[in-house]
């Protein structure tokens, strides 16, 4: 019987996250197909969930560290937006309430809980053989990355942190429940205190 060459297993996965993590975001780049982003998410979504198992640990702990932590560092970043681009400050449910409304409804649902299955649940139990104690960042790094499509420093550096952020409290809780409600805290924080131009394709792709 042949046995497999030492290493081997990693250096496939290797592969297979830097063509998944990596080589992923540059092929949506390439394309700037109106719908694609949706298509990639819940087709990735659906697809790292059947390839994953239910955590062995899954139960919404630590909801009173996030909200702490939230407040923080959701003070901070709202208190930096109002005082450098204050006219972009609360600009869309001011001006646009019903999308705003409707974006602090959807987004949680058909954003934040596929990204969660791929760059958490997915990338921790796929990788973590290859990444050991460092799964954090290599979720943390995967996630910042991807943003890249939407072609600005800002989403880039903001979901590095909060990839970071989510990771954390995968790690700890290994509960989805946790890291959703997380995202989605953030994210609508974001779209709300006048970031949300950074994370939408139409002006990135000139669609």
């Amino acid at each position: 019987m042949r046995s497999e060459k030492p290493g081997s297993g990693r250096v496939f996965l290797w592969a297979e996250y830097l063509a998944l993590f990596g080589l992923g975001p540059l092929l949506i780049l390439f394309l700037r197909q109106p719908g694609i982003l949706f298509l990639v998410l819940w087709g990735g979504g659906l697809a790292c969930w059947a390839a994953s198992r239910a955590a062995p640990r899954g139960a919404a702990t630590g909801i009173g560290r996030i909200l702490s932590r939230f407040m923080l560092f959701g003070t901070i970043l709202t208190l930096t937006v109002w005082g450098v681009t204050p006219d972009l400050f609360l600009a869309l449910p001011l001006h646009r309430p019903r999308l705003w409304a409707l974006i602090m409804l959807l987004y949680p649902l058909l954003s934040v809980w596929p990204q969660e299955i791929i760059f958490r649940r997915f990338l921790f139990q796929r990788y973590e053989r290859l990444f050991g104690t460092r799964i954090t960042s290599a979720s943390a790094i995967a996630f910042g990355y991807a943003h890249i499509i939407f072609l600005n420093p800002v989403a880039v550096l903001l979901t590095l942190a909060g990839g970071w952020l989510f990771a954390s409290t995968y790690a700890r809780t290994f509960s989805l429940k946790c890291t959703g409600l997380e995202h989605a805290l953030y994210g609508c924080l974001v779209f709300t205190i006048g970031l949300g131009q950074y994370f939408y394709t139409g002006a990135a792709w000139g669609h």
